[in-house]
């Protein structure tokens, strides 16, 4: 509570790197949804802006020896508040689609690229009695950009839709919005980011040493006891909900006669907000547990189920088909519920996979897996509900859950490392 100043540029800090992601992963499948594009083309298209991801930890380094974080931070709010600007001006043109994707894409790696930058200021901007204080608040403000960009800019741009009657526009005008959001970022940032002395050190021995040290970090990850059932583990996990995370927003948009719900955008909005607060709840309840009630090894099968049961309402309305917005909101909450309970056990057995010499190191290749595990099967997830529809896809999305159960017995589940060895 002292440190009054990290009041100013923590939560600010971590609502400007959930911004472009969700805008990245979620808003952009939603707005290729409402100007016409098809479910095979926006999952295909979108599922590849998780390639930034997946192999950032192959540039990280870089970020550390050119230049120092702070800037880094600065200079990529900046120029995603540009990427951002060159999506809302490329909307209502007509190569739409190419010209936004080229932007996505430049949102999608400077975002990556800022996600390195401020996790490491993070560690060199305050203590380490503030870092643990301070994790609570930046996670929280992780989710309400995201909150904010799938529900309540979602809400806005049905708003606009109905007011001017023209879907471009108005989606322009979100990601206007959101472009000034990330421009206004940078400028704060730049004014209150602190200056640690740590952070204008430059890492010894240049170029070389950073490949030679990146080579070491990245063969001892795949010499760790355990590391195919839990490399299986990772790019299974998720293997229905990658699927079911590019379709959901479609399924709940889309007519009645494509086998949807035929939601409108704001009622959409309405439907990522209960779900998000519910996902929320859900990764919060996930870590008390796993804290206060046995540890990973007693919960990891529980969440597993966790995550997977709850996909079994998507079944349900696409058979169902509710006319109540209440009861979709409901059925999106259990799921969401379901998968922020599960998910924390994914998180958690990457922490204590990553434990060792090169844990920092070692967790970013294992989040560079989990992203290739939801970037592969959303890549084909449109094609497969066109071929199959939302009934037969719904169910393939649970059948897709199984096969991370037979792994499970396998997965080396290590005792976790104390704060001071």
């Amino acid at each position: 509570m002292k440190n009054l100043k990290a009041w100013g540029w923590v939560p600010s800090l971590f609502f400007a790197e959930g911004l472009p992601y969700v805008a990245v992963m979620t808003v952009s499948a939603i707005m290729y949804k409402k100007l016409g594009v098809s479910n095979a083309a926006l999952a295909y298209y979108t599922a590849w802006l998780y390639l930034p991801w997946v192999i950032k930890p192959l540039w990280s380094p870089f970020v550390d020896l050119i230049k120092n974080k702070r800037w880094w931070i600065v200079s990529m709010q900046l120029l995603m508040g540009g990427g951002l600007a060159g999506i809302a001006y490329s909307i209502p043109t007509t190569f739409f689609f190419q010209t936004s994707l080229a932007f996505f894409w430049l949102l999608a790696f400077s975002s990556a690229t800022h996600d390195i930058a401020a996790d490491g200021f993070y560690l060199l901007g305050l203590k380490r009695e503030e870092q643990a204080f301070f994790i609570g608040i930046r996670n929280m403000f992780y989710r309400f950009a995201v909150l904010t960009g799938q529900g309540s800019l979602i809400m806005l741009a049905g708003m606009f839709e109905s007011y001017t009657g023209r879907i471009p526009y108005a989606w322009s005008i979100i990601f206007l919005i959101l472009a000034f959001m990330m421009l206004g970022a940078g400028l704060w940032h730049r004014h209150i980011l602190p200056k640690p002395a740590e952070d204008e050190q430059k890492l010894v021995g240049g170029v070389r040493f950073i490949l030679r040290e990146f080579g070491r970090t990245f063969v001892s990850f795949f010499q760790k006891e355990g590391v195919c059932p839990a490399l299986i583990f990772m790019l299974t996990f998720r293997l229905g909900e990658s699927q079911l995370v590019k379709m959901n927003s479609p399924f709940l948009l889309d007519s009645e006669n494509a086998g949807g719900l035929a939601l409108a955008t704001e009622q959409l909005g309405l439907a990522n907000t209960s779900g998000m607060i519910a996902l929320v709840l859900g990764g919060i309840s996930g870590g008390i547990v796993i804290s206060k009630c046995g540890g990973l090894k007693s919960w990891l099968w529980p969440m597993t189920l966790a995550l997977f049961l709850p996909n079994l309402v998507y079944l349900y309305m696409s058979i169902a088909r509710p006319e109540s917005l209440w009861t979709i909101c409901a059925c999106v909450s259990v799921e969401q519920l379901g998968y922020g309970f599960g998910f924390t056990a994914y998180v958690m057995f990457m922490m204590l996979f990553a434990e060792g010499k090169y844990k920092t190191s070692h967790y970013a290749i294992c989040t560079a897996f989990m992203a290739l595990g939801m970037m592969l099967p959303g890549m084909a997830s449109g094609w497969i509900q066109e071929q199959i529809g939302y009934v037969q896809f719904f169910i393939w999305v649970i059948l897709c859950g199984l096969p991370v159960f037979g792994i499970l017995p396998f997965l080396k589940i290590n005792t976790p490392i104390k704060m001071n060895e």
